[in-house]
């Protein structure tokens, strides 16, 4: 890296750039690690100590350092883990009503909202793409980018079916409903991944809808495209420039055609870890959100919560988490297998 001419190759500078950092942190969570061993052991000596006081206090933090260490030993065994170079990228979100009406588009928009929530806690960015809004103030449909550190390695886990269980506003008997959205998550793909030739590509501007001001609504700056060999159409109408709107519908195209060949690839791992991670189909059903009981299950995992109001505000990261180590538990054992 402090070689001349470093960023002249502005892709392979990149993929350095984030190896460096990965080692980095690896290397730094070795060093705590090893720190925190040493301290756990000096206090499980001094919790032996005949000054009581100081045997006291050196017992309450064993339970810390044991947590600490639990936690450490963890992200350095998956960062020792063979690296996919997708979970570095950032990622394309759709999210869109299922079954269930106007309460499915609801549904949609507080999923919308709650990965905003989760995306401004870890310091990442979102960026709006297109949406179509309901008349109920929900979302038939939304998509977005989350740009930031390692976003798809957290955020792969949402794709699927999610299902929600409550009564609607609208609702006068206080009858439960039960409703779905659906949910696919896409890592960012570069044009090296992917070439996009202009021959396969059918792309036409269309008048904007929805909301976004007096300009968005009377101009031809939203973009569709088409790529003809599979089919896939993608349209762009957040930015107010045609040729930005061309670059994002661009840009989600390369990503669901990268996603095709993921799925691909997905045949050859095992089927928990398929479960685990999805494919970016919306035939999964991964997860129930039942409001009346405050309760969020992950049938992958078959975990449990009964904190739903955290998690709607944003607070994903024992569900991630949990989700991760069963990821890591089942590439270790494939690891030992072969």
């Amino acid at each position: 890296m402090a070689q001349e001419g470093f960023f002249d190759d502005a892709r392979k500078a990149a993929e350095l750039t984030r190896e460096y950092n990965r080692t980095k942190a690896l290397l730094d969570d070795w060093e705590t690690l090893g720190k925190t061993r040493t301290d756990l052991e000096e206090n499980q000596e001094l919790a032996k100590s005949d000054d009581e006081e100081m045997a006291e206090m050196a017992a309450e933090e064993i339970p810390v350092l044991e947590q600490q260490i639990e936690e450490l030993e963890s992200k350095v065994q998956y960062a020792l883990l063979p690296h996919d170079p997708t979970e570095d990228r950032d990622a394309i979100v759709e999210v869109r009503a299922g079954t269930g009406g106007d309460e499915a588009s609801l549904f949609a928009g507080d999923l919308y909202r709650m990965y905003q929530r989760y995306a401004e806690a870890r310091g990442w960015k979102v960026e709006p793409v297109e949406a179509s809004p309901s008349e109920v103030g929900g979302f038939k449909e939304v998509v977005f980018k989350v740009a930031g550190e390692e976003v798809f390695r957290f955020l792969k886990y949402e794709s699927g079916v999610h299902r929600v269980q409550r009564v609607p506003d609208t609702e006068t008997q206080g009858r439960i409903h039960t409703s779905t959205a659906t949910v696919a998550v896409l890592p960012e793909a570069e044009e090296v991944d992917v070439v996009l030739k202009p021959d396969e590509l059918h792309i036409q501007a269309t008048r904007a809808g929805g909301p976004g001001g007096q300009h968005v609504n009377t101009t031809d700056s939203a973009v569709q495209v088409t790529h003809i060999p599979t089919g896939i159409m993608v349209k762009c109408q957040d930015g107010r420039s045609q040729g930005k709107n061309k670059e994002k519908a661009l840009q989600i195209l390369r990503s669901k055609l990268l996603e095709a060949k993921i799925r691909e690839e997905a045949e050859k791992y095992s089927a928990h870890r398929k479960n685990l991670i999805g494919s970016g189909g919306r035939e999964e059903k991964i997860r129930t959100y039942n409001f009346p009981q405050n309760r969020l299950t992950d049938h992958r995992v078959n975990l449990t919560l009964y904190n739903l109001d955290a998690v709607m505000a944003g607070q994903l990261e024992e569900i991630i988490g949990t989700l991760q180590t069963e990821e890591m538990a089942d590439r270790l054992a494939e690891l030992e297998a072969s």
